[in-house]
């Protein structure tokens, strides 16, 4: 059977001032549709973060139910997915009984049952994102063995390959941080999260490890890979990477990358000011997401509107700091924008840009003072 391999789709995630990816996500995922039709698989690995808050909002969950609709309905072609760290396990695993009549099989949380799917010499395991507290509480005759995450993926892995059925092929659908994988910018939770990560050799034993999580499409090992995100969230390294999924054909378990087209480029453009005003730049990227470093000017509201006008979805802005020549502070569009109805986000942002770390209490405390002082002296004028 042929298997297409996805993750973090983020659906419903904000772009800014309460505007959302939707036509982006939604442009991907149609893409995603054709590339499953065209490679006539006969399911799709979802492996985790459908959404991106544990309480979707009603435009993501809508997409998701015009997309599931399609897949299952539509398509014919089965689901398999997991919930990721920002899905709500047990939100998405609602009905899930039900739905698997449709093709839609869902794992939302951990249970002591192994979740796996028999497709002829098939096995399809389903292994939602866990914690170590979780796994004590679903095995709790292991608790005293758990002592780290690492130690939590064994405990159920090892349960999981108890399963095995000699002759049958074992895929793994699974949302982890592997030690030594590539993040993005837009991997912060993982960056956050390191105390979760696991070595890959926990995923010993399975034909194919289909992993979400970390946005970067990257292979671990010729058996264990991140598809990545759908599109790329982030300035830095994802705007260099090809958006893709992966075929797998369990006959052979080989596996091909199939790139997703992109409604919107997201490209870091540098140069002066007067260079960035009259740059003349294909439109792909003057359509597309935008990040400006000036190098020669401090770039208030008022520049910042006249770039608005060239590069029509800016969303971050880098100039000189007013206080130092040889410093730079970057922002949002929206921190720029509501910088007068927001100054304890902007100063820790100047703190981030100029002292490279985040203000301390004792820093906090004198902004603060020294911002009440001055909103009094504004008042009294």
């Amino acid at each position: 059977m042929k298997l297409l391999h996805t993750s973090d789709w983020h659906l419903g995630m904000l772009l800014r001032s309460g505007r959302t990816y939707y036509d982006d996500q939604k442009y991907a995922i149609d893409k995603i549709c054709e590339i499953a039709s065209e490679e006539k698989v006969d399911g799709i690995l979802l492996a985790g973060d459908v959404f991106d808050k544990s309480i979707a909002s009603q435009e993501g969950l809508q997409l998701y139910n015009d997309v599931m609709t399609k897949i299952c309905a539509d398509l014919g072609i089965k689901v398999y997915l997991i919930a990721g760290n920002h899905d709500g396990a047990e939100r998405i695993s609602q009905c899930s009984e039900l739905l698997k009549k449709s093709g839609l099989y869902i794992a939302g949380s951990l249970t002591s049952e192994v979740n796996v799917i028999n497709v002829g010499d098939v096995d399809i395991y389903l292994l939602p994102w866990i914690s170590t507290d979780k796994v004590k509480t679903v095995f709790p005759e292991k608790a005293d063995e758990i002592n780290s995450m690492e130690d939590a993926y064994q405990v159920v892995l090892d349960k999981y390959r108890e399963s095995f059925v000699d002759g049958h092929r074992n895929v793994l659908v699974s949302h982890a941080f592997i030690v030594n994988a590539e993040t993005s910018v837009s991997d912060r939770s993982a960056e956050v999260g390191r105390a979760t990560m696991v070595g890959s050799h926990v995923f010993e034993g399975f034909d194919y490890v289909a992993l979400g999580h970390l946005h970067g499409p990257q292979d671990i090992s010729d058996k264990i890979r991140y598809s990545g995100s759908i599109m790329a969230y982030s300035f830095g390294k994802e705007e260099n990477q090809v958006k893709s999924v992966t075929i797998i054909d369990t006959e052979d378990m080989s596996h091909k990358i199939v790139p997703i087209p992109q409604l919107y480029r997201r490209k870091t453009l540098s140069g002066t000011y007067d260079e960035l005003m009259k740059a003349d730049y294909d439109k792909d990227i003057l359509d597309g997401y935008v990040r400006l470093e000036v190098s020669d000017s401090y770039v208030g509201l008022e520049a910042t509107a006249l770039f608005r006008e060239k590069y029509k979805n800016l969303l971050e802005i880098s100039g000189k700091s007013l206080e130092r020549e040889d410093a730079k502070i970057t922002m949002t569009i929206d921190e720029l924008e509501n910088a007068e109805n927001d100054p304890e986000t902007v100063f820790d942002r100047y703190c981030m840009d100029i002292l490279a770390d985040a203000p301390s209490d004792h820093l906090k405390e004198l902004f603060t003072k020294a911002l009440a002082k001055y909103e009094k002296e504004v008042t009294e004028e």
